[in-house]
């Protein structure tokens, strides 16, 4: 038997509508697809800012509940963000809302950092960082690993926002020797 080859990412987020339906939430695509490190277990990330969780859940409920492998969940700590999940044209979503701005959630400025680190270090970190992936490395902690950066993986990232494209090259050159 065959496996179903899953549309491209942007096709399947496309034929979804949820990006449409989250307009009024500032929705932001992050995570692996985008920046082309995706495995097959991947799945589509959008972040969003919720400040009211009611309207925010009931937009996912009554426009998303149909789906296969609907749910709605919220942290229990923290700012208690939101989040949706579901599988629709071949991709699982996961639709994470707090009431943060999105510029200041972990999860879009993990994405920002990684794509200027992709952009600054190539196809040779890109491959490197896909190798990690393929292994099982979830993307934070590949990244870490190729960088060799000590610590928390995600901390570590975080903490590389404002360092400068001269000390990022530096960085990226210097795991790569």
């Amino acid at each position: 038997m065959t496996q179903a080859v899953r549309p491209d990412f942007a096709t399947a987020l496309a034929h979804s509508g949820l990006l449409a339906a989250l307009a009024a939430f500032d929705p932001h695509v992050v995570g692996t697809p985008p920046l082309g490190l995706d495995v097959p277990t991947s799945d589509i990330d959008i972040v969003c800012c919720a400040p009211d969780f009611l309207s925010f859940t009931t937009l996912m409920w009554d426009g998303f509940r149909h789906e296969q492998c609907f749910g709605l969940r919220q942290w229990r700590s923290g700012e208690r963000a939101v989040v949706a999940s579901f599988t629709a044209h071949g991709w699982p979503f996961e639709v994470f809302a707090s009431p943060r701005p999105v510029a200041q959630q972990a999860g879009w400025r993990h994405f920002r950092i990684e794509k200027r680190l992709l952009e600054l270090g190539g196809a040779a970190l890109r491959r490197q960082v896909m190798a990690r992936r393929r292994a099982g490395a979830k993307t934070e902690p590949a990244f870490a690993q190729v960088l060799g950066l000590a610590g928390d993986a995600y901390a570590a990232l975080l903490d590389l926002e404002d360092v400068s494209d001269t000390a990022l090259r530096r960085l990226i050159v210097g795991a790569a020797g």
